[in-house]
């Protein structure tokens, strides 16, 4: 959890497009000092306030001259006033090799200081990787502007989490790594809830269940995963519930617990319902993608502490079977 005084801070930067392969625009803040603060090192008082900077980051900043007051350098041992006014100017972000900013336009479903949260379309990768250098949703947040985590790989800025390809809906992204290792770690204890809506073949025989079943990589279509027992396989575990039935289709939503690789995709086809237009796991059929939609996405904002829940609209080919009224999925 972020210190309250964190939200003290402002946010001077300007946003402005990114070129190529060039540094963004650097993030600048100015940090003014209150009676807590009196007496105390410099270094721990910034720390407090700038919580996406580690207290390395905040000694490098200090030392390259980047923190000062009234114009005049300091010093990360040096003791802080009440009223003082700190002028801390990060490191301009230094997008990874091979990324570059693209305009192309981006679905925000809510941006403050610490993260977003955009709805992917379908058909966008989502990093930068082997054959994926340009159109991915890296390259767009990169001409966003503004700072992005560093994440766990140089090809990966921002992001926590991923979703396939051809799947749409709510995605979160981090700005800085306090905020990324926060929803890491959320991810991994299974803090953050995630409903999938899929459009499915047929109607399952119960109308809600629970699907309990390891999976693991395909032994030789290395694309693919499959049912496997442990240590081969890994845990997971969706809970489901059918919304609506039309012309011999299934609107159904999947509730996962875990974060398997294609988990709900091998678990509707393990149920005998493959998700329209699946062609690894099911068929293509007349569809241009495979019908899987992040629907909503909630979890404790890692600053605030504030419980958040996004939704994204459902895309139009999902018109096949029409989401029903509120009060009338419980009666599917």
């Amino acid at each position: 959890m972020f210190p309250a005084g964190a939200i003290l801070l402002r946010n001077l930067s300007q946003r402005q497009p990114a070129t190529a392969y060039t540094m963004t625009h650097p993030a600048v803040h100015e940090i003014t000092a209150t009676e807590e603060d009196r007496r105390q090192r410099l270094d721990m008082v910034l720390v407090r306030r700038l919580p996406q900077l580690s207290r390395s980051k905040i000694q490098s900043l200090v030392k390259t001259g980047r923190v000062t007051l009234q114009g005049a350098p300091v010093r990360s041992s040096d003791e802080v006033n009440p009223g003082d006014v700190f002028r801390v100017v990060e490191e301009p972000y230094k997008p990874p090799a091979g990324a570059h900013p693209e305009d192309i336009p981006l679905h925000i479903l809510h941006e403050d200081e610490d993260l977003l949260v955009v709805n992917k379309p379908a058909g966008m990768v989502v990093h930068i990787g082997a054959g994926h250098e340009e159109g991915t949703l890296v390259n767009a947040l990169l001409h966003h502007g503004g700072t992005l985590s560093a994440g766990s790989e140089e090809h990966r800025p921002g992001i926590v989490h991923r979703l396939d390809k051809e799947t749409s809906g709510c995605i979160v992204v981090a700005k800085n790594d306090q905020t990324h290792a926060s929803l890491s770690q959320c991810f991994a204890d299974r803090q953050v809830k995630k409903t999938y809506l899929a459009i499915i073949r047929g109607r399952p025989r119960h109308v809600k269940g629970t699907i309990d079943l390891a999976i693991g990589r395909h032994p030789v279509q290395r694309q693919k995963m499959t049912p496997r027992r442990p240590p081969s396989g890994r845990d997971a575990l969706t809970e489901y519930e059918l919304l609506a039935t039309r012309d011999g289709w299934t609107l159904i939503a999947c509730m996962p617990h875990t974060g398997r690789t294609h988990q709900i995709r091998v678990h509707l086809q393990h149920l005998g319902h493959p998700i329209a237009g699946d062609p690894l796991y099911g068929k293509r059929d007349s569809f241009k993608r495979h019908l899987l939609h992040a629907w909503k996405l909630e979890f404790v904002h890692p600053r605030t502490g504030e419980s958040m829940i996004f939704e994204a609209p459902l895309p139009a080919d999902f018109g096949l079977v029409p989401l029903p009224p509120p009060k009338a999925r419980s009666r599917s």
